[in-house]
């Protein structure tokens, strides 16, 4: 990480020229409270935050928060960050900087900040998205609209999860009831649809979507897809609001 005076914040994207910037992610930043990491003796920086505040009540500075910066940058605390193993040389255990690793977040307004910018805080300005995956998994697909659809690796970065999560969907899809949540509108990374989803081609039908057939001579098997580039649903509005 390079450690900057100035900080575009793009709405929409994050900050401008990070390569973890994502229209659909609810981390697209990580802002870590300079009076948590004082307590614990930790360095600026050693966080691998994005931001680092101060003068915030611990009380305020929660998920669900909103930070207004003077240059009119705007910032929605989503959720907090999950202490992991990459941090664990910091502290004495992980349980130590539970609630004090940061809390990550969406731009909601675009702006410039720096070092020393004036900002306010408002608590529970919003929802706090749950610290369970496998909640804003459910909260993320109940949104896909008839007639879209989405794959494993959006679902990664719309519920805010690390890449390893890829292997976790296909849990999260069996335990899920297809009566309450549109669960035949997911498919796996590379388009196909998912065995395991009952009816899934008709329900994609019936909604106006082409399903294709791809044949394998050798395996003589058949995988039915998507061309995702006329169903894709991206919204990126999803944590603005």
């Amino acid at each position: 990480m390079v450690e900057l005076k100035t900080l575009n914040l793009k709405v929409g994207h994050g900050i401008e020229g990070d390569i973890n910037a994502d229209p659909i992610s609810p981390r697209q930043l990580l802002i870590v409270r300079y009076e948590d990491i004082l307590d614990l003796s930790i360095k600026p920086g050693e966080l691998r935050e994005n931001i680092l505040v101060a003068g915030i009540e611990f009380e305020n500075f929660i998920p669900g928060s909103l930070l207004n910066f003077e240059s009119g940058a705007a910032i929605r605390l989503t959720f907090y960050c999950e202490p992991c193993k990459q941090i664990a040389h910091l502290v004495k255990s992980l349980k130590s900087i539970q609630g004090k690793r940061g809390i990550l977040g969406v731009v909601i307004k675009s702006g410039q900040i720096q070092v020393d910018s004036n900002f306010q805080v408002q608590a529970n300005k919003f929802p706090a998205l749950s610290e369970n995956p496998y909640k804003r998994f459910l909260n993320f697909i109940i949104k896909i609209p008839n007639g879209k659809v989405v794959t494993y690796k959006q679902i990664i970065k719309g519920i805010g999860v690390d890449n390893s999560y890829l292997r976790a969907i296909p849990t999260y899809l069996k335990k899920t009831s297809a009566a309450d949540y549109p669960v035949h509108r997911i498919l796996d990374s590379k388009d196909y649809l998912i065995t395991y989803v009952n009816n899934q081609k008709n329900k994609l039908e019936t909604e106006g979507i082409k399903v294709f057939l791809e044949g394998n001579l050798l395996s003589n098997t058949n995988k039915s897809f998507v061309d995702t580039k006329d169903y894709l649903w991206e919204d990126n509005t999803m944590y603005l609001e």
